[in-house]
């Protein structure tokens, strides 16, 4: 099943400190998603400032279910206190 999860960061003054420590990590995850077929598009939502807080990812997972046990429940943006809200909508991805 195909999903789109959407995220806002905490809005706490070291929500965005948080973010930057464990961003490369989330970064390695990611990639090692897209290398599984997994995640097909991520990107960071930016404030008015341009500052990043939150993001947009495209993903394929077998149920909402398994995305959230193999994903978000180890998801360093999750664990490390980064996103506050995740929204997880199903999805239908237009093929090109």
């Amino acid at each position: 099943m195909q999903f789109i999860v959407i995220a806002h960061d905490y809005k706490d003054d070291k929500a965005l400190e948080r973010r930057m420590a464990v961003r490369e990590k989330h970064i390695k995850n990611a990639g090692k998603m897209y290398g599984e077929g997994k995640l097909f598009f991520a990107s960071a939502l930016l404030d008015e400032n341009g500052n990043m807080n939150g993001s947009v990812m495209a993903v394929e997972f077998p149920s909402e279910d398994d995305l959230r046990k193999e994903w978000l429940e180890n998801e360093v943006y999750i664990t490390g206190k980064v996103w506050d809200k995740v929204m997880v909508r199903d999805s239908k991805f237009a093929k090109h």
